[in-house]
């Protein structure tokens, strides 16, 4: 007899493909499955020999789920075992893989438009990241833990960025929302986002799927598996996607943004040698490639006047540095034309960002008596590299941006004991470490000494041959970088217990102790000194940088310069000016030799040796406590009260340790659960109401360094991640599936939320609020503003009122075996402030995003051909702006996608 994992995984196979079916299926394709599922499950008994006992069990599963196309009994698996959605006690989303496949939804931006309350916070595929109810889209760090956790087959990334690849063959997709962490992996403050692929199956299967679109785009994903011998399983998964993007690039037209470049590959094996064990292993590769979308921002002109009516400085604005006759030698190049151009970019030192990652998990399983041992060993690394650019074809910025080698180790132990009776549980431990060496360097050009000039200095080095010198030299092949290096150690005991106090009433408690170490150690130096090493300040906070010391007019300091110092001084003088001695310089010329080395010194800024910054050790909780009733078999309520923390963050600024503290979520919710008309209708509701104190986010911190530089003045502030007090998101949230009309099923999911700061006074201000104002003629001078404002009552950046997301998708029979298949999904988003320092310019207007396909193929999915279109109405609006710069939403994209089952 085939051992009992072997049926048990069948079972989870046909749960979830009928699951699929019965979101996707009318009543007659149901009955189909459903029969096609009990022939399958006989044939599968008879070649393994299992008794018909047994198969009397799946055939009663598989019928209870796709009988009469009853999508209450949509199946998940957030709590580590299949049960209906209806019977747990928390708000979960569900999106099933095959509605994911049919419009091509891979990524975590297109993932996360079919569900509610959850988006995908545009970024590079480093600082990308999920947020739930609201919460979670300010800029985070690398030594921070997201807020949204994402569990993967069971094993959960302790990192953002790990999330930015694409996801294929998926069986389904779960966000759970509130703190978790009760019950296995990695804890979240925010909620779960829980990614299910297809499992292997001793039942062949494969499919493919090609698409061919415009932009010279080509996706294809193949999938498939079935058994090497009677106890051996396979299951294998590839996709690629290639092709042009919607934004040429005029320096180099060879190369186009918003690029498409993935390849990935995954294989799992299922191993079931007895009746009491089985192994699944799965190994994942996405090989390092290229894609042009950092620096995807498009430029508008800056404000020429501040909120109070003064006049905009813009000394350092765009439009400022290239009106300089530095840049207008360049006669093909125009501000108006080239940078402030929304359908192109023009851009030299752009390079596109390669990023790579790898991964192995091991789950294993074993069965004592009617409990289970369940061991997950997992690894998963991650690879970035960025080359960034100013934003124009001048050699100005040149070999900068960030390095990430990212590296992650778990192990979860987890003990399951039988549904049922007076009680059942889970209970395991946990423990992770993270290894994350990250360093975003600035590099400079031979035109940065005349980008980054004040207008002043400008004015001064530009008079003569001998000052331009100077000026290209002045930053010329610099390369400063700050270096990170995080360690973090989780280690966790977790326990979930369901009490069955009655037949209608259950109470769920969990409770979890994780046990946080977090480590940083962060040096920033400068590591090339390219062509002007010679005008390196002396030291910089207790860095040696080998200058010689002069005053602001640029003569020799007295009494402060070494003989080899002096010597470099003069070597100085012979350099740029052909004079023997540096005391022998003009006035003028030691103001431009002043001017050059202050462009210098500004870009390098500060400098320090390795530090290591505070270390965040601390023992924190995380517990749910959640009664259900059912009132009946249709409609099913709940409260639950879900308490989570973040790990502080061990970090340095400007060489001073800066921990942030821990953020802690008090989350209460009440919901119904409900199976209505005939079970065609699905319609779930939950109020929710959140209070996180210390959240984490970039604040206005003490910058230690420069207020000790001039001790006598006041002291000095910084933008940094730090603590806002207390932040509250409140709200109502929507689930529904109906498949009441013929041929047809829909998914509806809404939200409203309201997220606020109830108290944060420290947010940095505005760009259009004038920290320096001019008092009018004849009046006293004005005091200069604080650098910080208190926002307490307004609602937190990228935190929109409504959303809301609509998927249909429709099958009509016709020519005998054939049928018409239309899907679609609309995803809306109401207006938000964009922009983290809450400017009056970062408002974004509310906007949605249709995808939609259209296709014929034969009803038992052996082959389709559709045409599909994402963006179909080409919405144009900006998802982030700020005071003078936008991004866009991805244009319109049409394509032709074949599909089919071998």
């Amino acid at each position: 007899m085939r051992s009992l994992f072997a049926l048990s995984s069948f079972r989870i196979a046909m749960f979830g493909m009928l699951a699929g079916s019965s979101l996707l299926a009318t009543h007659a394709r149901a009955a189909e499955v459903a029969s096609d599922a009990n022939e399958a499950a006989v044939e599968f008994a008879d070649e393994a020999g299992v008794d018909k006992l047994e198969v009397a069990a799946v055939e009663e599963v598989s019928a209870a789920i796709v009988a009469d196309a009853d999508i209450a009994t949509v199946v998940v698996n957030t709590r580590n075992r299949l049960e209906k959605l209806q019977d747990v006690p928390v708000s979960v989303s569900v999106v099933e893989g095959t509605e994911l496949t049919r419009l091509i939804a891979t990524d975590m931006s297109t993932i996360t438009q079919r569900a509610a309350n959850i988006s995908w916070n545009q970024g590079n595929s480093r600082t990308s990241s999920l947020s739930i109810r609201g919460i979670g889209k300010q800029a985070q760090t690398d030594a921070q833990d997201p807020s949204v956790g994402i569990i993967v087959d069971g094993l959960a990334y302790a990192y953002n960025p790990l999330s930015s690849f694409d996801f294929t063959d998926i069986e389904a997709v779960e966000v759970t929302r509130g703190p978790q962490g009760t019950l296995l992996g990695k804890n979240a403050t925010l909620g779960v986002l829980n990614i299910r692929t297809r499992r292997p199956s001793f039942t062949p299967d494969a499919y493919y799927s090609i698409a061919l679109g415009q932009n010279d785009r080509v996706i294809g994903i193949a999938a498939g598996g079935g058994p090497v011998t009677d106890k051996l399983a396979w299951r294998g998964a590839f996709s690629v996607d290639k092709g042009d993007g919607d934004y040429s690039n005029a320096y180099n037209e060879d190369f186009s943004y918003k690029n498409k470049d993935n390849v990935s590959g995954r294989v799992q094996f299922l191993y079931t040698p007895t009746d009491n064990f089985d192994a699944l292993v799965k190994l994942e590769i996405q090989p390092r490639h290229a894609e042009f979308y950092n620096g995807w921002v498009f430029y508008k002109p800056t404000p020429t006047t501040y909120s109070d009516g003064t006049p905009t400085n813009l000394n350092t604005d765009a439009s400022t540095r290239l009106a300089r006759r530095w840049f207008r030698q360049d006669t093909q190049y125009s501000y108006e034309r080239d940078y402030l151009n929304s359908k192109h970019v023009n851009l030299d030192a752009q390079q596109p960002l390669v990023t790579s990652s790898r991964g192995a998990t091991a789950t294993l399983n074993w069965r004592f008596g009617e409990h289970t041992l369940t061991s997950v060993s997992g690894y998963k690394d991650f690879y970035f590299q960025a080359r960034n650019d100013e934003g124009t074809p001048f050699d100005a910025s040149k070999n900068g941006g960030g390095h990430v080698e990212y590296d992650q180790i778990s192990q979860e132990l987890r003990l399951s004991s039988p549904v049922g009776g007076a009680f059942d549980y889970q209970t395991g431990v946990y423990f992770l470490k993270t290894s994350n060496d990250y360093d975003s360097g600035s590099g400079y050009g031979s035109d940065a000494g005349a980008w980054f000039a004040t207008p002043t200095q400008y004015d001064l080095l530009d008079k003569n041959s001998n000052g331009r010198y100077l000026m290209e030299n002045s930053l010329n092949g610099l390369n400063q970088k700050p270096l990170q290096k995080i360690r973090n150690e989780t280690a966790a005991v977790f326990g979930q217990t369901n009490w069955h106090i009655s037949e209608p009433l259950t109470l769920t408690t969990g409770l979890r102790f994780t046990q946080e170490n977090r480590r940083n150690r962060v040096s920033k130096l400068v590591y090339s000194n390219g062509y002007g090493s010679e005008l390196n300040p002396v030291q910089v906070n207790g860095v040696q940088l080998g200058g010689f010391a002069t005053n602001s007019n640029g003569r020799l300091t007295d009494n402060a310069n070494s003989a080899e110092q002096l010597a470099l001084a003069d070597a100085t003088a012979n350099k740029y000016f052909g004079v023997a001695s540096y005391n022998d310089l003009s006035d003028e010329q030691f103001r431009q030799i002043a001017a050059a080395k202050a462009i210098r010194q500004s870009q390098i800024g500060v400098l320090w040796n390795e530090v290591e910054g505070e270390t965040f050790k601390e023992v924190q909780p995380t517990y749910i406590i959640s009664p259900s009733y059912r009132i009946n078999e249709q409609v099913t309520t709940y409260l639950s009260y879900q308490y989570g923390e973040k790990a502080g963050i061990a970090q340095v600024t400007n060489g001073y340790s800066n921990l942030a503290k821990p953020e802690k979520n008090s989350s209460y919710e009440v919901g119904v659960k409900t199976a209505l008309l005939d079970n065609t209708l699905t319609f779930n509701i939950d109020v929710f109401l959140a209070d996180i104190d210390d959240y984490q986010q970039a604040v206005f911190v003490l910058d230690e360094y420069t207020s000790n530089l001039n001790p006598i003045n006041p002291p000095t502030y910084i933008s940094a991640t730090g603590n806002a007090d207390k932040v509250r998101t409140k709200g109502v949230e929507i689930d529904a599936f109906y498949s009441g009309i013929q041929n047809t099923t829909i998914r509806f999911s809404g939200a409203y939320n309201d997220a606020y700061y109830r108290k944060f006074t420290n947010l940095g201000q505005p760009p259009e609020v004038n920290l320096n104002p001019v008092a009018p003629p004849g009046q006293p001078a004005l005091p200069a503003l604080p650098r910080y404002r208190d926002v307490s009552g307004q609602n937190l950046p990228g935190a929109a009122k409504w959303t809301g997301n609509v998927g249909i998708d429709y099958r009509l029979p016709i020519l005998n075996d054939k049928e018409l298949h239309l899907s679609g999904n609309y995803a809306y988003t109401s207006r938000y402030n964009s922009d983290i320092t809450l400017s009056s310019y970062g408002w974004t207007k509310a906007y949605g995003i249709a995808d939609a396909a259209i296709g014929v193929g034969t009803r038992d999915g052996r082959f389709e051909a559709s045409l599909i279109a994402k963006n179909v109405f080409d919405e144009d609006q900006s998802q982030v702006i700020t005071w003078n710069s936008w991004i866009p939403v991805p244009e319109r994209w049409l394509g032709v996608v074949f599909t089919g089952r071998l």
